[in-house]
């Protein structure tokens, strides 16, 4: 068995992983992100159902994503019932972007790896 050869661009570059954002990489908040992204405006309680959380772990997250700046939560009505939706900022879309792309970048080094 051969030892790993390194390639310059790896050695001067950081690993993928030490780009990882850990308020979008933890798994529920980059589940809100992503449903986000794909819903472009998405109600609390779908948010809710589609990845298994109590109303309140919920809210918690979107508490830090709001704080982060990456969502925007807005209250209001539908009908007579409150609604609560969820938008992605543009620094959100920026962030689940990155994200993506590092997740990306790390892949490709275990695909790689596992081609050896």
């Amino acid at each position: 068995m051969s030892d790993p050869v390194d390639s310059p661009d790896e050695i001067d570059s950081p690993h993928p992983v030490t780009g990882l954002d850990d308020v979008v990489h933890q798994r529920v908040r980059l589940g809100i992100l992503t449903i986000a992204h794909e819903a472009r405006r998405v109600e609390f309680g779908f948010l809710r159902t589609q990845l298994e959380l109590t109303a309140g772990n919920l809210s918690q997250h979107l508490g830090v994503l709001e704080t982060a700046g990456l969502v925007q939560v807005e209250k209001g009505y539908a009908g007579r019932r409150g609604r609560t939706w969820i938008t992605l900022t543009p620094a959100g879309n920026a962030a689940l972007a990155e994200e993506i792309g590092r997740l990306k970048q790390l892949i490709a080094r275990v695909e790689t790896t596992n081609g050896q």
